[in-house]
């Protein structure tokens, strides 16, 4: 959020430290070239059954806006041990993405992890990579998971800004640790050990994580927390020693500003600057000749949600005191959507629906549950990633809690005094000790090419390559090797296979088995290097004919039902393609378009089933003024797209051309072009748009069937994206769901990229046999006014 963040400048009388701005030169090298990614990610459910679809939206950002960064993710399941299970990658547009793991049949239950992260988040700490435990349900496993509620808890305290001074109020954060289940009620009362009967202060616990308390030390004293539980559990704490100098900072984070207030005792130094900063970015700066008695304000309204890092430097550019704080929790910059014309029925199979008005660019992710199910978003929401775990790496149970409705800002606020910023390290910066960059990242699917004739190098020549999917041509490139007989290619977009087939393009006629041409993907996954988080959960020994919990018998009576589901819905299909009820331009539209390329805003032209005989010789042009918004200019010869006063990209069979290599295409050989208007899963350069060119192709009436080349030339096998698995919902308005057994399912809609085919774009769903209510999440990006897009509730 760089375009709304503000400079601030608080300049005191000293001059000394003026020109001492290793830190400042240290953070902007740092914001420049070492920008952080985070990852989050929103599942259809919150755990799974074994041989079951996990089905996931991905949301990466560059410090609190989509990130531009990276073009594909990578999600990989392990299990504790951290063997890995299943692993995919999807391509990112505008910072979002979707895809789908496959669990297997075989797998036993207990607790497995979701790793999620780019290339470019591997060159920076794992602890930042997105590590998210799922359970994962099997009733034939022998073993089955109960919660862990045996293990102990422990707690550490922490003094505000990290010193704890003789004479000076402190405020403590308490933060409770355990390798299962913290207790959620709990308390504490701090005593002097030579009067262990008084009790100083007591206080109560905020919630599981964090409680806080204050006390106002006096040299030569020891002093020790007592914490207990309800069930008795006790802890017993000693506080840190009482200091006779230091600098103590106070933050008082409000609706107007953020107060700092500075006091010390026994100093030395003859100056202070205070730094602040967002997302690697200063927001705040004052340079003042004393520290006792001073009150400084940053105007909260200037600043955006999110945590500020304020850091105290002496003379000498050492850290004296640090603290974290959230700016304004008190109003959170969220949209959330307007539901329209909402029309629920609890009764089973019903079907209900609403509408919701496209207010920005960004398109909206929905997912709607039966309301007595559980959401991935109930522990660890969009937000709290985006706010908190996204950059703070410590265990924190339940985050979602802190950016709630009427959420405790208190509690968060004593959270982050228990914290420390681990983005960067201001001395290892200012000694010039930044990141080693060895992965850079990806333009999509990139493979590396080596050309050899007679097993020896082929420098400086040209090779043409055919690109084909499903035994159809749907490409041509040429690209040229360097002095050593390599090329690359970039910017690929296909799912599963894509096949390659290549020959020299040379006056002397090699023989093509002679020619070898060897691809090397130029992405990978990353090992990983850490271990898996301590789980919360134990397995037990599952006893004989013992009855399954209610959410897992549910699960396998729904996996029993979306079998006949998908069984209903591709017989159905495959009736509609028999009886030709499919409009003959979707038709050709769903033949020769991957999903990728699909858009609820596009407009499609059919030179195969329509009257194309007056088109001009050159595509472009005769595009001109068929498409509201679409202005086709001519600049140095070339005719070029524009949309809404922006270039849009251009692709031959779904592969990027220029302009100038459209010019030469032949009409005659065009079946269709689609006009894309904002967002689509495999767009360049933002959500703009892009003209798709379809060529002919055997199998299209009135194609030109060039099959025979491509049997001329050697071919090879690229591989892609996997294909996201269809989510199944069934039509209850049909004859054909009608007598279906149980419908238990606790997922009713899910749809990762809402089509605005309509304005509102309407949702419509079926109602199991069981819900009375329904819990509707919508998640999005309004690149406008850059805040989140967010809705999470229960609605009957």
């Amino acid at each position: 959020m760089v375009k709304k963040l503000l400079f601030i400048l608080a300049v005191g009388m000293v001059s000394d430290l003026s020109s001492q701005l290793k830190a400042e030169a240290a953070l902007e090298t740092f914001k420049e070239k070492y920008q952080q990614e985070k990852v989050h990610l929103l599942f259809d459910k919150n755990s799974y059954l074994a041989g079951e679809n996990l089905w996931f939206k991905s949301f990466v950002f560059d410090g609190y806006d989509p990130s531009m960064i990276s073009t594909n993710l990578f999600v990989e399941l392990y299990d504790q041990n951290k063997t890995q299970i299943a692993k995919t990658f999807v391509p990112l547009q505008n910072g979002r993405g979707s895809g789908s793991l496959a669990i297997p049949e075989t797998l036993k239950e207990n607790i497995y992890y979701i790793r999620a992260y780019t290339t470019w988040m591997t060159n920076f700490s794992e602890d930042f990579q997105l590590i998210r435990p799922v359970e994962i349900y099997n009733p034939s496993s022998p073993e089955k998971l109960v919660k862990d509620s045996l293990s102990a808890w422990s707690a550490v305290v922490y003094p505000e800004s990290g010193t704890f001074i003789e004479g000076i109020s402190t405020k403590f954060a308490v933060r409770l640790n355990s390798k299962g289940f913290t207790p959620s009620e709990w308390n504490g009362y701090v005593i002097d050990t030579e009067k262990p009967d008084i009790k100083i202060t007591s206080f109560t616990g905020f919630d599981e994580n964090v409680g806080a308390f204050e006390l106002i030390p006096q040299n030569g004293k020891n002093y020790q927390l007592i914490l207990s539980d309800t069930k008795g559990a006790k802890q017993n704490i000693n506080l840190p020693k009482v200091a006779s100098s230091g600098v103590h900072l106070k933050v008082k984070s409000g609706l107007e500003s953020v107060t700092l207030t500075l006091n010390g005792k026994n100093l030395s130094a003859s100056g202070y600057k205070i730094i602040g900063t967002m997302n690697s970015q200063m927001v705040y700066k004052a340079v003042v000749p004393k520290i006792t008695g001073q009150v400084l304000s940053i105007p909260a309204d200037k600043l955006v949600n999110g945590i500020l890092y304020i850091s105290v430097f002496d003379d000498q550019e050492n850290i004296v005191a640090q603290r974290l704080c959230f700016v304004q929790h008190e109003s959170l910059k969220i949209k959330k959507p307007d539901l329209k014309s909402l029309t629920l029925d609890e009764n089973p199979r019903a079907s209900n629906s609403f509408s919701i008005a496209k207010e920005s660019e960004s398109d909206y992710s929905v997912l709607i549950m039966d309301g007595a199910g559980k959401s991935s978003e109930d522990d660890n929401s969009l937000l709290s990633t985006l706010w908190l775990t996204g950059d703070v790496n410590s265990k924190i149970n339940s985050p979602a809690r802190y950016f709630k409705e009427n959420s405790n800002g208190e509690a968060l606020d004593a959270l982050l005094i228990s914290e420390k910023w681990k983005r960067f390290d201001w001395k290892m910066m200012m000694l010039g000790n930044y990141p080693v960059i060895k992965n850079k990242p990806e333009h999509y699917i990139s493979y590396k090419g080596k050309v050899s004739v007679q097993e020896k190098p082929a420098p400086n020549t040209d090779l043409n390559l055919v690109f084909s999917n499903s035994g159809q041509p749907t490409g041509f490139h040429q690209v040229k090797t360097d002095d050593k007989g390599f090329f690359t290619l970039n910017g690929l977009i296909f799912e599963d296979a894509l096949k390659v087939s290549y020959q020299l393009n040379t006056e002397q006629k090699i023989p093509k088995e002679q020619v070898q041409v060897i691809f090397q993907p130029d992405f990978d996954f990353v090992p990983y290097k850490g271990n898996m988080p301590e789980s919360r959960y134990q397995l037990v020994k599952r006893t004989p004919n013992e009855n399954l919990p209610d959410e897992v018998a549910k699960y396998v009576a729904n996996k029993k039902i979306q079998k006949i589901f998908n069984d209903k819905t591709t017989n159905i299909e495959e009736v509609k393609l028999k009886g030709k009820k499919k409009n003959l331009t979707t038709q050709l539209n769903n033949q020769l378009s991957s999903s990728l390329f699909r858009s609820g805003n596009e407009v499609v032209f059919d030179f195969v089933n329509d009257n194309t005989n007056n088109v001009s010789t050159n595509i472009l042009q005769w595009l001109q003024g068929r498409v509201a918004g679409l202005d086709i200019q001519s600049q140095a010869g070339n005719y070029v797209p524009m949309l809404r006063g922006s270039g849009v990209g251009i692709y031959l069979d779904e592969m990027p051309v220029s302009a100038d290599y459209i010019s030469t295409l032949p009409v005659a050989d065009i079946a269709m072009v689609k006009v894309i208007k904002g967002y689509f899963a495999a767009g360049f350069g933002g959500g703009n748009g892009a003209i798709a060119i379809y060529t002919r192709r055997g199998g299209i009436t009135g194609s030109v069937n060039n099959s025979a080349r491509p049997s001329m030339l050697k071919q090879i096998s690229l591989k892609g994206y996997q294909k996201e698995a269809p989510f199944i919902s069934p039509d209850y308005s049909s004859e054909d769901f009608k007598n279906t057994p149980q419908d238990v399912r606790p997922v009713l809609y899910w749809n990762p990229y809402l089509e605005f085919r309509q304005e509102p774009a309407k949702v419509q769903f079926y109602n199991n046999d069981e819900a009375k209510n329904y819990r509707i999440i919508i998640l999005g990006y309004d690149k406008n006014n850059y805040i989140p897009v967010y809705y999470n509730e229960v609605v009957k």
